[in-house]
Order: structure tokens, then C-alpha cells, then sequence
């Protein structure tokens, strides 16, 4: 099947095959043709099947014929943040490439006076997050009273930011007689009942289990110390292949953290996260897209809806306390039908608690490296191994680190870093300003047992 056989015209087909698609995924082959029928959809599609396309597609068919007005869009689509609703925007512009469609994004950290004078000259696109548009709407910039489509994308993570008010009262303001295509990446009992409020009979439309995992990316676990999971990343990015590759934290005062300690030990890496303006989000994102910067460390929110063509690598440097979100930062490599790999640090009884609920999601273990939790203490730390262990260990890591002896100190494979007594300070500080001691983490004998499974590969450091 092509996508003319959607029932799209002759433009958008070649406008896709521009870009490189020949088949439409499952989820766009389900959802086009519904929606150039003019019904409401409630959809749900694991990251990366091509949903946004479901939706842009289908919305310039439609589209085509007509002409917007000044300050009055024809349709809007809400986003949760900034960088989703910026990809939206970009997938627009791609697909209406023949078509002289306009459209407006509006989004926090940017101009107001700039996006006031795209709304003026009348936009048939409109992309937004909810608080920029309200923003613009009480200003009288923008009346909603002639959008015939709505879509809400990421309905799960509006329902996590506490955005679902906001929509409710942006929705109140839309016609009553409309097209709504309402998606999530899953179809919970809270986003079931929460859909009722904006849809009306839709077409339900699922392409994957709730929260499934797709094959093509290997998924491994590793436990560590607490105080050595940065060491741990660290012989993780040596040994794997990384072309590029998004690490994943909790917090962002962590974020901060990490990035110093793998600057000093000479990778190069860029920060994502909600408390950076918007110009230096956006330039931190373009230096990442453009492969100018291997490694991107990022929260959650920031990261929600990023579509980096070809990533190698996702690395779960904290185990997310849900486990949906698990399966979101996974589902950055692996997509169009390539292989990823993904690899999460885990220490402590509470990660324990956490990796449990994520297998039980995804209704699968996670393939280990290393120790069970079994073999460590309550608070995460391995138990000490007996004295001969101890002392080949201590062998095996004067070989790998040098004189110095310390996990912390680059291996001869990275670039060459200056230590000092004050990087060497930094790096024993805790992202809430206690001293820790430095990074530790067994060495290779202690800490691997098994290989991993379901594959044939076996990271370098596990073999020395």
C-alpha cells in the first residue's frame, strides 16, 4: 500500500516520497483515511510509528481549499512542549511543501510581537502549547471561533503537566461543530474518561499494546554503586558504538552534574532541560541534530516528543520513577525500523521497586549485565568480595585507569583531560551540594557475571 491509496492527492504523495517514505505505517494507514472522512479519532500509537504524519497528512488534504483569516486560524493543534510543537511545525512544513498552506507556532521564549504579526496575516495551521495560546488569546490576538479541526496530541503527558484545564478552556472557546482527533500514547482509564469531554463518537484506533516496547531496540539493565553510576556510563559510552545518544536523568539540578563530570573526562555532551530559555534549548537541540555534539543529557519534559533521526543510543542514567516514561525515552532509538540500544543504571532499593514496575508494563524482563540487586546492599552499594577477588580487582584497575588508581580518571581512549584538585573536588560534589566521595564502581570481575542476552553483543569492558 502507498499513500495514494489513502485517498491522498497527487501533491502530498510526492511531497512523502521526497522525503524518503514509501509505505505509510500502521498507524497512518489506519487513521488517514478516517480522518479525510471528517470523523473524530481516539488514537493511541507507541513513539516513533509516524503519528504525527497521521494527522498533518489528512489535515492539508483537508485544508487545501479555503483561505484563512486574519487572526482566526482553521485548525489548531495543542502540544505539551516547546520542542514537540516545534516538530510538529517542521513536519507541516515538509508535507505541505505543494501546497501554499500558512501556519503559526506558538510557543513560550519566543517574541510575541513576531508571532502576533503571523497571526494577523491569517494562518490555517495553528500549533501551540496551551499556555502561549491562552497567553495570546486574553491579549486579543487570536479568536478560536473559526477552527474546524482540533487535535490534541500527547494527551497522556498534557494529563502528567497539569495541562488538561487549560485545554478544557481553550476548548470551550472552539466551535461546538468540529473535527477532533484526539491521541495519547496510551489509552488509560484517565485518558478515556478525560477523551469524553472533546471527542465525539470517535473511532478508537490502536496499533500496539498499551506501553509495549518495539523489537528493534535492545534493552539492558545494569546495576551499580550509587556513587558509581557515572563511572558506570562512562565504560558504557567507551565501549558501545555511540553515533549519538540521549542520557536521561530525573532531575535537573543532575543534569548539570553529569554533564560537567563528562565534560572533565573529555566527551562532548549538551543539556535539555525545562529551566533553559528557549534560544538556548534550541541551540543546544539543533547542535545535537546537526551531530556537531554526540551526547544530549535530558529531563523527561524536555526530551517529550523529540524525533532525532537515526539515534544510536538512549541511556537511562536514573531508572524513571514510571514506568510509562521508560518506555517513551527507550522509544528514541530504534524507530523507522532501525535498531537501538538502550541501557538503564540502576542502584538502590527504590530503582529495584521502579525496574519492577517497568517489566511488569512491558511484560517482559529487562536483559541484565552484572549483579542482581541480590548480591547488593539495601542502600545499593555491592558487597565487598573476598580479599583475593579484591586484589586482582585492584590489579585489573591499575592496568585500565594508570598510576593513579582512580575510576574517576579518563581511560586512554577518551581525549586527554587535565586533573585537578579542584575538577577532582567538583566531581565528588552531589547535585544538593553534599561531598560525596569519588565515583566508585567494581571493577569488571566483581561487577559482570552474566552475558547479555537475546544478543550477540557484548560491550568491550566486559571482556577485559
Amino acid at each position: 500500500m502507498n499513500f495514494t491509496d489513502l485517498g491522498l492527492c497527487d501533491e502530498l504523495s510526492k511531497a512523502v516520497a521526497d522525503l524518503g517514505y514509501e509505505s505509510p505505517t500502521p498507524i497512518q494507514e489506519k487513521s488517514i483515511p478516517i480522518v479525510l472522512m471528517g470523523r473524530d479519532i481516539l488514537g493511541s500509537a507507541q513513539t516513533g510509528t509516524g503519528k504525527t504524519a497521521s494527522f498533518t497528512l489528512p489535515m492539508i488534504e483537508i485544508l487545501a481549499s479555503g483561505r484563512a483569516k486574519a487572526r482566526l486560524p482553521r485548525s489548531l493543534i495543542l502540544a505539551p512542549t516547546r520542542e514537540l510543537a516545534a516538530q510538529v511545525a517542521e513536519s507541516f512544513e515538509k508535507f505541505s511543501t505543494y501546497h501554499k498552506l500558512t501556519m503559526a507556532l506558538l510557543i513560550g521564549g519566543v517574541s510575541f510581537a513576531d508571532q502576533n504579526a503571523a497571526l494577523d496575516k491569517g494562518v490555517d495551521v495553528l500549533i501551540a502549547t496551551p499556555g502561549r495560546l491562552l497567553d495570546h488569546f486574553e491579549r486579543g490576538k487570536v479568536m478560536l471561533n473559526d477552527v474546524k479541526i482540533l487535535v490534541i496530541d500527547e494527551a497522556d503527558r498534557m494529563l502528567d503537566m497539569g495541562f488538561i484545564p487549560d485545554v478544557e478552556r481553550i476548548v470551550s472557546l472552539l466551535p461546538q461543530i468540529r473535527q477532533t482527533l484526539f491521541f495519547s500514547a496510551t489509552l488509560s482509564d484517565d485518558i478515556h474518561k478525560i477523551s469524553g469531554k472533546f471527542v465525539s463518537n470517535p473511532k478508537i484506533i490502536e496499533v500496539a499494546p498499551p506501553a509495549s516496547t518495539a523489537d528493534t531496540v535492545a534493552q539492558h539493565l545494569i546495576w551499580s554503586d550509587i556513587k558509581g553510576k557515572r563511572d558506570a556510563l562512562r565504560r558504557l559510552l567507551r565501549s558501545e558504538d555511540v553515533k549519538n545518544a540521549v542520557i536521561f536523568c530525573n532531575r535537573k539540578r543532575d543534569i548539570g552534574v553529569l554533564i560537567r563530570s563528562l565534560t572533565r573526562h573529555g566527551f562532548d555532551a549538551v543539556a535539555l532541560h525545562g529551566d533553559m530559555s528557549q534560544s538556548a534549548r534550541l541551540e543546544a537541540l539543533q547542535k545535537f541534530k546537526d551531530g556537531e555534539v554526540p551526547l544530549l543529557i535530558a529531563s523527561d519534559v524536555a526530551a517529550r516528543g523529540l524525533d532525532i533521526a537515526g539515534l544510536s543510543h538512549v541511556f537511562n542514567f536514573d531508572v524513571p520513577s514510571s514506568a510509562e516514561d521508560y518506555v517513551h525515552r527507550i522509544g528514541r532509538t530504534g524507530r523507522a525500523g532501525k535498531s537501538g540500544r538502550a541501557f538503564t543504571i540502576a542502584a538502590g532499593k527504590d530503582d529495584q521497586r521502579y525496574v519492577g514496575a517497568i517489566e511488569k508494563l512491558i511484560g517482559k524482563s529487562i536483559p541484565l549485565i552484572g549483579d542482581t540487586p541480590d548480591k547488593n546492599d539495601g542502600a545499593g552499594n555491592a558487597k565487598p568480595a573476598a580479599k583475593k577477588s579484591r586484589s586482582r580487582n585492584k590489579n585489573a584497575r591499575t592496568q585500565e585507569a594508570g598510576p593513579d588508581n582512580s575510576s574517576d580518571t579518563p581511560a586512554a581512549t577518551s581525549k586527554p583531560v587535565a586533573k585537578s584538585s579542584k575538577s577532582k573536588k567538583d566531581e565528588k560534589s552531589h547535585s544538593n551540594g553534599n561531598r560525596n566521595r569519588a565515583d566508585e564502581l567494581p571493577s569488571p570481575p566483581d561487577c559482570v557475571g552474566n552475558t547479555l542476552e537475546d544478543t550477540g553483543h557484548i560491550p568491550a569492558f566486559l571482556t577485559r
